[in-house]
């Protein structure tokens, strides 16, 4: 986790190999219950350059930030776990690249639908397959689009050696 920790913030966390809540840039890691759900994850066909949200005047940066002691109090399940956090990228990213606002409008009419991470894709939980199958099913053709289910450890993680940062 340390060596991939240079070529990317996120790298930990795929290798950490279970849901976890991340501090710093992503590197302090520490596993958490999240819920057992369906995802279904829209890319709307636009790139977003990470420096261009970075450097947005109009990004925000007063969100109160969650803690580990937030998270860890909430029982989630698919219905609320959008409901929790912001993502202050987001308007930033809709205005900036007008596929994404139009995806995160689109999967909205389904549920909760936020951007992941800077972008560019969108994503909403659903409690069951069966209603993620029927969003998929509906996927303007000007959209790419599929579903994933939740897990709470990867199946390679036992298989693999990780030491935690």
């Amino acid at each position: 986790m340390a060596l991939g920790l240079p070529l990317g913030a996120d790298i930990p966390f795929f290798l950490f190999g279970q849901t976890a809540f991340a501090e710093g840039v992503g590197e302090a890691l520490q596993a958490v219950d999240g819920p057992d759900c369906w995802y279904v994850v829209v890319e709307p066909g636009v790139a977003v350059p990470t420096v261009a949200i970075f450097t947005a005047p109009d990004l925000t940066r007063d969100t109160k930030p969650i803690t580990i002691a937030d998270f860890s109090r909430r029982q989630f399940d698919s219905s609320d776990l959008i409901g929790f956090g912001k993502n202050d990228l987001q308007d930033v990213a809709a205005r900036l690249f007008p596929p994404v606002a139009e995806a995160v409008a689109w999967l909205g009419q389904f549920g909760a639908a936020r951007m992941t991470g800077s972008g560019a894709c969108v994503f909403c939980a659903f409690e069951r397959e069966a209603e993620a199958d029927v969003v998929l099913r509906a996927v303007p053709a000007r959209f790419r689009a599929w579903k994933a289910r939740s897990l709470m450890r990867h199946p390679m993680k036992s298989l693999l050696q990780i030491n935690e940062l």
